[in-house]
């Protein structure tokens, strides 16, 4: 340890003497270029033991020998600038204490020349690092074409210049704003829009094509990679803003062009005051907390400081990782793992009196349709009397709002996991009558990445060789990302008074065939070629078209421009309670198939489409043996 010290003193002192030696220089130099051969009248060797002994003083306690100069920067040059003006104010105090008698103009050059002495020994250190690395890289380098001229292509273009031994070299930029051709970052021309993309490729030998445009809307990602598809070009992407919360961007966060950035929106704007108002400092309680919504849920509450958060799911190990994730990021945060099922009222009970909460988003659910629709007893038991438990208990202890998580499958519902869920709206908005706890819902349709979801689906029999299997040629579903979902829920409980079912902008509704196919050829695979689309036909439940309002609603504008509200008919309460009961007594007497017709009583609008769906199937089948 005393041998350390004495070797970084000893080191220190060293590096000392030798910017001495520079900055006496530099003044001697002053008075050479001042005066040219008539220095010597003027200039006084007193003049160099004052600013050795100044400059001796403020180099040992700059931090100047802490960095590490073969890497430098405009960080280190402004540290080298600091130290050369203190030294140079300290030595105008001595001219005006002591009456020397010295042009000014000596002291601005003399200023100029310490930086550009001090700062060229450590820059060539920088320069010598790396004409060694490009020396290192014999192999031919892969030419790069980056997409955009803008921050975040000239964070690219400026690490690719500091990691030579990538062995990448950008050749070229473009951008679509016309006042940017022919202008330069790191001297990197842009060298037209994206229609000149294919010209570039083959003009330049292009390799590798970086899509820099992190706000980019999901249609111009899709056009730019349809027009970059060559033999042997990579296609890679600068992440999407969701993606980069904080700090620059750097090469890791490149990645390869995924289907979710083919369908990407606007990013979500949140309006953090409203949502502060009503969770910093509150303790909040997330049903199905480990799932793909609830756990999302957790992670962007625990952004707006609760005091407490509770984590409430039936799966032990999500919830394990999930609170070990959790507790890393947020370290303040006490965070309450539970498990439990909603089913269990007494658990909820035991919670809620242990914990007061004052939030609940209440995220648990069964969601597979084909499941549900071979099972609807534990949609019943989840979706509806689940949700009426929840509910109930939050009203008994009167917290101050209750969020449901609903999805655009209760509208018009046509299979039993959609009807549930209308059912557990109808329960919500008959609660919020009754009750102070502010109740609301939101909807939205299908979630990308969630566990289930048709990407991983699509994914996995790629992976396997095919067939991509599609249901209907003409199916069509809405799509939004996990992140933008859970923000937008949040923001929808800030703006309720109670008895809202919100509807979340979904945006465009997507094919799935479009969908299968742009997955296959982003895994670099080719239709029909590589990979096979087999069409299988609709299963029990689904749907061609999703909807998010019934023909009787309307949607309202809220403050929000992603957030509407729907405006529903209201339900008579003592049916819904007798529809509750009896479908109650058809589980508990193991009459499952009475329940659809039950739940067509209960919802009204569900139309249960099995024999739609049979009927769809049968015609598909009948004109494709026709073909053959």
């Amino acid at each position: 340890m005393f041998n350390k010290l004495i070797n970084k003193i000893y080191k220190k002192t060293r590096l000392i003497i030798i910017d001495l030696f520079l900055i006496n220089f530099a003044l001697f130099a002053s008075f050479y270029l001042r005066f040219d051969g008539n220095w010597q009248q003027y200039f006084n060797f007193e003049y160099l033991v004052v600013v050795t002994i100044i400059s001796g003083i403020i180099l040992y306690f700059s931090n100047l020998y802490n960095k590490m100069w073969k890497y430098a920067s405009i960080s280190e040059l402004r540290s080298l600038i600091r130290a050369s003006i203190i030294i140079n104010s300290i030595f105008v105090v001595y001219i005006f204490l002591f009456q020397v008698r010295m042009p000014r103009s000596i002291l601005i050059i003399n200023g100029i020349l310490d930086v550009f002495l001090l700062g060229g020994l450590r820059f060539s250190l920088r320069l010598l690092k790396d004409y060694l690395k490009i020396n290192k890289n014999n192999g031919a380098k892969k030419n790069v074409l980056i997409v955009g001229a803008g921050d975040a292509a000239e964070m690219v273009v400026r690490e690719m210049h500091k990691h030579p031994e990538l062995n990448k070299e950008v050749i070229a930029l473009v951008d679509d704003d016309p006042k940017k051709h022919g202008l330069e970052i790191h001297g990197v021309e842009v060298k037209g829009d994206r229609h000149d993309i294919p010209d570039l490729i083959n003009r330049y030998n292009v390799k590798e094509i970086i899509i820099a445009i992190p706000s980019a809307k999901g249609s111009e990602i899709k056009e730019i990679f349809e027009l970059s598809k060559e033999d042997e070009v990579e296609v890679n992407i600068v992440p999407g803003v969701f993606e980069i919360l904080k700090g620059d961007i750097n090469l890791n966060q490149i990645r390869e062009v995924k289907v979710e950035d083919l369908l990407r929106r606007d990013p979500v704007e949140l309006n953090t005051d409203n949502i502060s108002s009503y969770i910093e400092g509150k303790t909040v309680l997330v049903t199905g907390g480990a799932g793909s919504i609830g756990s999302e849920l957790c992670r962007q509450v625990a952004r707006f400081n609760p005091e407490k958060l509770i984590i409430f799911d039936i799966n032990e190990n999500n919830t394990y990782f999930l609170e070990l994730e959790l507790k890393e990021e947020h370290k303040d945060l006490e965070i309450v793992p539970i498990i439990g099922s909603i089913r269990d009222k007494m658990k909820l009970e035991q919670t809620f009196t242990c914990h007061k909460p004052d939030v609940v988003f209440h995220a648990a659910a069964h969601k597979h349709v084909p499941l549900m629709e071979h099972n609807p007893e534990e949609a019943i038991k989840n979706n509806v009397l689940g949700t009426r438990n929840v509910a109930q208990v939050s009203a008994e202890f009167e917290i101050d709002r209750f969020v449901l998580v609903s999805t655009d499958k209760a509208v018009n519902p046509t299979n039993v996991m959609g009807a549930s869920k209308r059912g557990a709206e109808m329960i919500v908005q008959r609660m919020s009558r009754k009750s102070n706890t502010k109740f609301m819902a939101v909807r939205f349709g299908n979630v990308l990445g969630s566990r289930g979801s048709v990407i991983p689906i699509f994914k996995r029999q790629i992976k396997e060789g095919g067939p991509v299997t599609v249901t209907h040629k003409d199916v069509t579903r809405y799509f939004m990302t996990i992140p933008e979902a859970a923000q937008l829920v949040i923001q929808a409980g800030s703006l309720g008074d109670g008895g809202e079912v919100f509807v979340l902008d979904m945006g465009e509704p997507v094919k799935i065939m479009e969908l299968a196919e742009d997955l296959i050829e982003l895994s670099g695979l080719e239709v029909g070629k590589d990979i096979e689309i087999e069409v299988v036909g609709l299963r029990p439940g689904e749907k061609l078209y999703e909807e998010l309002l019934n023909d009787d609603e309307d949607n309202l504008a809220t403050e929000h421009e992603r957030i509407f509200i729907t405006s529903l008919n209201s339900c008579d309460w003592q049916k819904l309670n007798k529809s509750l009961e009896r479908l109650e007594n058809l589980i508990d007497k193991g009459i499952s198939s009475k329940i659809v017709d039950e739940l067509v009583d209960m919802v009204g609008t569900y139309e249960p489409n099995r024999d739609k769906v049979k009927e769809i199937n049968f015609a598909e089948e009948k004109k494709k043996r026709r073909s053959n």
